[in-house]
């Protein structure tokens, strides 16, 4: 079938553009729309969510391409269409993600733009702390780290498995870097993150159910090792650490 071109018309925004590309370039300009932004006046960028780094197949079989799709798809898309909607004129409008989530910690009457700010972060930063073949020793700057705070790095894994399975409902573990530069593991509940406080985080562990129960079921203790197990990203803490 051939593509209908669009009327010719000298100057006109669709001059030359097939069919197709004509209605994906109006579908765009309706959502920019739907998010507050007008033809020819400045608007605040939206937040967007951040591409997976790997493919949504890459951590099976400890999570399934079926769970990284409706938690990437679902959830963590949720929370930026969310937060959106909420940031319209408001005075968060413009700020990025990080100052949003620290100018509205604790405060209840921006508790919803805080949950989805954080949740987005949450996530993301989540992603970056697993991937393909992980797990095993940490770089030698990490294990010194972990030797000086736990004795040794198998100590330092159980307390962040023992955080992860124990925290009650929804929540995350965590390693961080303390203000006095040691390494902590904690964990917060639903969509609170070390973020808000001084603490530097390393690497997490999302413990709501949506990230392990279709592979899991309520076996979060087995999902909680598997990922530490074989794909946390000591790299990735390594990096942080070093910010």
């Amino acid at each position: 079938m051939h593509d209908i071109k669009t009327p010719a018309t000298p100057g006109s925004p669709g001059s030359g553009l097939n069919r197709r590309t004509f209605i994906a370039a109006s579908s765009a300009l309706a959502a920019t729309i739907a998010l507050g932004g007008f033809p020819g006046t400045a608007r605040a960028e939206a937040i967007t969510l951040p591409a997976l780094p790997y493919p949504d197949n890459a951590l099976a079989p400890v999570i399934s391409a079926k769970t990284i799709g409706f938690h990437y798809g679902k959830h963590h898309q949720g929370y930026v269409s969310n937060l959106n909607k909420l940031l319209t004129g408001s005075e968060f409008a413009g700020k990025s993600l990080e100052a949003i989530i620290k100018a509205t910690a604790g405060k209840a009457a921006h508790s919803g733009i805080f949950n989805n700010a954080a949740q987005i972060w949450n996530h993301t930063f989540y992603w970056n702390s697993m991937r393909q073949r992980g797990g095993g020793e940490p770089p030698a700057e990490l294990k010194k780290k972990m030797e000086d705070a736990f004795g040794d790095v198998a100590a330092c894994i159980k307390e962040l498995n023992t955080a992860a399975t124990s925290q009650f409902g929804s929540g995350w573990a965590w390693l961080v870097l303390t203000g006095d530069n040691k390494l902590a593991v904690t964990k917060t509940g639903n969509a609170e993150t070390p973020l808000s406080t001084n603490a530097k985080p390393l690497v997490t562990i999302d413990v709501w159910e949506h990230a392990y129960y279709l592979d899991y079921q309520n076996m979060r203790a087995d999902y909680v090792k598997a990922v530490l197990d074989k794909l946390i990203n000591w790299e990735f803490a390594l990096e942080n650490m070093g910010k």
